[in-house]
């Protein structure tokens, strides 16, 4: 989560809405760990990771959407998933994620 801090600051001095992404768990083999972060802001600038890069485009469009709905969500990526092997999570895990938008 640190290192996505400083843009966090940025973005938030600017004006910007931010939603953040964090890995709340994993089952089997996952690119990275709980507690690993992402944050998205309004305009689609990324900062952090939660998945190395196989879901990241994923977790994007659903932040964009948290980000107007205002609807906090738990999203599921696993390589049963159709979509979450479509984006690229071939590891054999699962992450699950916990996504909502940051209220100043």
């Amino acid at each position: 989560m640190r290192e996505i801090l400083d843009d966090i600051d940025r973005w938030r001095a600017a004006g910007k809405k931010v939603a953040v992404a964090r890995v709340i768990n994993v089952q089997g083999s996952g690119p990275r760990l709980p507690g690993s972060a992402m944050a998205v802001n309004e305009d689609g600038e990324v900062a952090g990771s939660v998945s190395g890069g196989c879901v990241e485009g994923a977790v994007v469009t659903e932040a964009l959407d948290i980000l107007e709905t205002g609807a906090r969500r738990r999203v599921t990526y696993g390589f049963s998933d159709d979509e979450a092997f479509a984006v690229g999570l071939t590891c054999g895990g699962t992450i699950h994620l916990f996504i909502e938008p940051l209220d100043w």
